[in-house]
C-alpha cells in the first residue's frame, strides 16, 4: 500500500498528498507521516516545492482532524447511550464511561497535541473523544494546529534533510513513535493495576471493619442476654423465700 501512495504522489503531486493526509488524519489506518517524509525527499530532489508542501499538508491534516471531531460531537453521545443500553456491552458501565470522560477532560489538551506528531495512531480516537466530550472547539483547534505544525515540519524537514535515506529515517521515527505508544500503554496498565490493588485493599478493610462491628454487636447482645438471665434468676429466688417461710 505504501508503494501505491508513493506512486500516487509521484503522478499527482500535491493533490494526492492532500487527499491521503486528509484521510489519514480522519482516522483511516494509513500512514500520512510516511508520505510526508517522501514528499520532503522529493522536494529536496527538485520534484516538489517545500514551501507549497507545507500549507497543503497542514490544511489536509487539520481538516481531517476536524472531520472526526465533529463526527464525535454530533453522534458520539447518542452512540455511548446506545452502547450503555446493550446487554452485550455490559463492560461499558456508566461508571467506566464517567471515569474515562473525567480522565480525558483533565488531559485533553496535552493528548490532542502529542497525538498529532508522536503517537499518531491514537489521533483519530482522540479527535472522536474530544467531540464526544464537547471539548471547546477553539481549544481543540489551538492544540490541533500547534501539534500538526510540529508534525508537518518534522516530517517534511527530516525527509528534505535526509533525502537519500528518508525511508530509514522514517523507520526510525516510526519505531520511536511505537516505543512512545508502548510506554503510554504500559503506564495506563500500571495505573489500572494500582487502582485495582487499592480498590481490593479498600474493600478488604471495609469488610474487616464490618466484621469487627458485627462481632462487637454480637458480643454486646450476648452480654445483655447474660445480664437478663441473671436478673431472671435472682427474681426467681426472691419469689421462693416467702414460700419457704410458709412451710
Amino acid at each position: 500500500m505504501n508503494a501505491f501512495f508513493l506512486s500516487a504522489l509521484q503522478q499527482y503531486g500535491y493533490s494526492a498528498l492532500w487527499l491521503i493526509v486528509f484521510v489519514a488524519a480522519a482516522g483511516a489506518p494509513i500512514s500520512g507521516s510516511l508520505l510526508l517524509f517522501a514528499a520532503g525527499a522529493f522536494a529536496a530532489l527538485g520534484d516538489l516545492n517545500i514551501f507549497i508542501l507545507f500549507p497543503v499538508a497542514l490544511s489536509a491534516a487539520v481538516l481531517g482532524d476536524n472531520l472526526t471531531y465533529w463526527i464525535g460531537r454530533r453522534v458520539g453521545i447518542p452512540l455511548l447511550g446506545w452502547l450503555g443500553r446493550q446487554k452485550r456491552f455490559r463492560w461499558i458501565t456508566p461508571e467506566a464511561v464517567e471515569r474515562s470522560r473525567d480522565f480525558f477532560r483533565r488531559r485533553a489538551g496535552w493528548g490532542i497535541f502529542v497525538t498529532r506528531f508522536l503517537i499518531v495512531v491514537l489521533g483519530g480516537s482522540v479527535n472522536l473523544l474530544a467531540g464526544i466530550e464537547q471539548y471547546p472547539y477553539a481549544g481543540f483547534l489551538l492544540w490541533d494546529i500547534s501539534g500538526q505544525i510540529l508534525s508537518v515540519v518534522l516530517s517534511l524537514g527530516l525527509g528534505f534533510a535526509f533525502a537519500e535515506s528518508w525511508e530509514e529515517v522514517a523507520g526510525i521515527f516510526g519505531a520511536f513513535s511505537g516505543m512512545a505508544l508502548a510506554g503510554v500503554v504500559a503506564a495506563a496498565l500500571a495505573v489500572l493495576l494500582v487502582r485495582k490493588i487499592r480498590q481490593r485493599r479498600r474493600a478488604k478493610a471495609v469488610a474487616e471493619a464490618a466484621r469487627a462491628t458485627a462481632e462487637a454487636a454480637k458480643a454486646a447482645l450476648q452480654a445483655q442476654a447474660k445480664q437478663a438471665e441473671g436478673a431472671d434468676g435472682r427474681k426467681s429466688t426472691t419469689q421462693l423465700i416467702p414460700e419457704l417461710n410458709d412451710l
